[in-house]
């Protein structure tokens, strides 16, 4: 059988669609849609406008509540500072971010240990000295918040979340938690009383009903001591005597320390008349919590720990 010859035109043609195919299937990858590149974000922040640009590949924490929040996105810090009243990371965060420097306490960030981890973000803490936010802003962005530490426990740490762009994973981890109280609070008494109570060396203070303790245990049904209800925006009163505690006894007392100083002296008071008459001794409800989370946390790691801890101590059987 003879063979069928094309003529010079129909092969020109043929070698032109041929090399079309072929350009097509080398450069597809090119016509697929590319993921969106994070946009560039101006936050208000209270040393004014600041720019983030990008996706964030190395943030620094100088706050614990940004810590847990860093870590609630799956994102692991280039370092962070100690708990405040410890040496390490809050002792509830350790297993999430056990590789994280050490750069610093919350009042005292070391500059040149922060400079060494070349950040592209800073979150830092409400409060923030400006002589030493002019230090760090000069090696990167530097968010600090405005939000009160009494602000409803979701908007605590909003900013951090919005310099991350990362609002929708968020809202979703806040609404898990947000699902586990309602099943939780059908599952308690309601009505019961309770005080939350920071055991220091120097002696005990009540911390206020609007911190995010607080407001957990409210949304599940328990009610605050009057004297923590009405320290308003003060994040805790000052040191009470032991005849003095008996003004936010309760029905469940949560004994918060920071440390084996705290522990010690809670320890010892536990011994004194004065402790052994609160009702809520004894009754056995004035129990100890790890007051990291229970007294300084703050973001959606602390707020399921509190409620791991609520589950455990108060829940009916």
């Amino acid at each position: 059988m003879s063979s069928i010859r094309l003529s010079p035109a129909v092969q020109r043609n043929r070698r032109t669609l041929l090399g079309f195919i072929s350009a097509l299937a080398l450069g597809v990858s090119s016509l697929l849609p590319m993921p969106a590149a994070a946009q560039d974000r101006t936050l208000e922040t209270a040393f004014g406008p600041v720019t983030v640009k990008g996706e964030v590949q190395r943030v620094i924490t100088l706050d614990e509540g940004a810590l847990d929040t860093v870590l609630a996105l799956g994102m692991q810090p280039a370092g962070s500072v100690a708990a405040r009243g410890a040496k390490e990371l809050p002792n509830y965060l350790q297993e999430r971010a056990s590789n994280v420097p050490i750069v610093g306490v919350t009042r005292e960030p070391n500059m040149e240990a922060i400079f060494a981890q070349r950040p592209d973000l800073i979150f830092a803490s409400p409060g923030l000295e400006k002589r030493v936010y002019d230090i760090l802003s000069k090696m990167a962005p530097t968010i600090v918040p405005t939000t009160p530490t009494t602000a409803p426990w979701t908007e605590r740490n909003a900013l951090y979340v919005e310099a991350l762009g990362k609002q929708a994973e968020m809202e979703k981890l806040i609404a898990e938690v947000e699902a586990r109280i309602e099943a939780m609070r059908a599952r308690i008494e309601p009505g019961q009383t309770f005080s939350v109570v920071r055991w220091m060396p120097q002696g005990p203070m009540a911390m206020s009903s609007k911190l995010i303790t607080g407001q957990l245990l409210s949304a599940l049904g328990m009610k605050s001591t009057e004297p923590a209800e009405a320290l308003g925006d003060r994040p805790h009163s000052d040191i009470l005597s032991l005849e003095n505690l008996g003004s936010v006894d309760a029905d469940w007392m949560f004994l918060a320390t920071l440390n084996e100083q705290g522990d010690a002296t809670l320890a010892a008071a536990r011994e004194q008349p004065a402790f052994t008459r609160l009702s809520a001794a004894r009754n056995g409800r004035a129990v100890p919590v790890d007051g990291q989370v229970w007294s300084s946390g703050t973001g959606v790691l602390a707020a399921n720990r509190i409620l791991d801890d609520v589950e455990r101590i108060v829940l009916k059987p």
